[in-house]
């Protein structure tokens, strides 16, 4: 069978190109290396900034008493008389505390939900979360406020590291959804005019505490 003079000449030019392969053209972006600068600063430090540039709202607690003394004053301060949560570790904690406000089967009356997150992305300042935790798709973004209580060993850098975080913690049941909320929702949608709450929580809390 006869090979057309053209289609001789595309066969020619590949075998050219597996003699002599095109370099990389960004090499530092390929393997384990980050395209992003390196880590300056403390993790802590690192989250509370980016948290705080896209409008979050950022509390460090020493330990567990100084967390649940601190929500009770935000609660008392913001007025909010239903407070959302169906995670039994943080119900354990908080019901004593929170006795009269708690509910955990009525989340479209509560003025605000508190959940635990997979990780604490340090720097965007993002929360992970999956369907593997109690609080499932819904909790997080369906209050007009959520509140997240997190531990210090549940924060790193980078994404990549909160995805390792997941592989280990799950092995090979990784949940079906996992998402990453980087500040109180918003859109620019109508008139290209920024608005924040609209398909989402309008305000997001962040409890860090630094010893269980």
């Amino acid at each position: 069978m006869q090979i057309s003079p053209a289609k001789e000449n595309i066969l020619k030019r590949i075998r050219q190109a597996l003699v002599n392969p095109t370099p990389v053209p960004f090499p530092q972006s390929e393997g384990n290396s980050s395209v992003f600068a390196p880590q300056k600063q403390e993790n802590e430090i690192e989250f509370a900034e980016n948290f705080g540039l896209i409008q979050g709202r950022f509390l460090y607690c020493s330990n567990i008493g100084e967390m649940i003394q601190q929500l009770q004053q935000l609660i008392s301060r913001q007025g909010w008389a239903q407070v959302f949560c169906r995670e039994s570790g943080l119900l354990a904690l908080l019901q004593e505390p929170l006795k009269g406000l708690l509910i955990a089967d009525e989340l479209p009356e509560a003025d605000v939900s508190i959940t635990g997150c997979e990780a604490l992305v340090a720097r965007t300042g993002s929360i992970l979360m999956s369907s593997g935790q109690e609080s499932g798709r819904t909790v997080s973004v369906y209050a007009p406020v959520h509140i997240c209580i997190a531990y210090a060993d549940q924060l790193v850098y980078d994404i990549r590291d909160g995805l390792d975080m997941l592989t280990e913690k799950y092995k090979n049941k990784i949940p079906s959804f996992i998402t990453l909320a980087t500040g109180p929702s918003r859109t620019a949608d109508i008139e290209k005019t920024l608005v924040v709450g609209v398909h989402g929580p309008k305000d997001v809390y962040v409890f860090l505490v630094d010893a269980q």
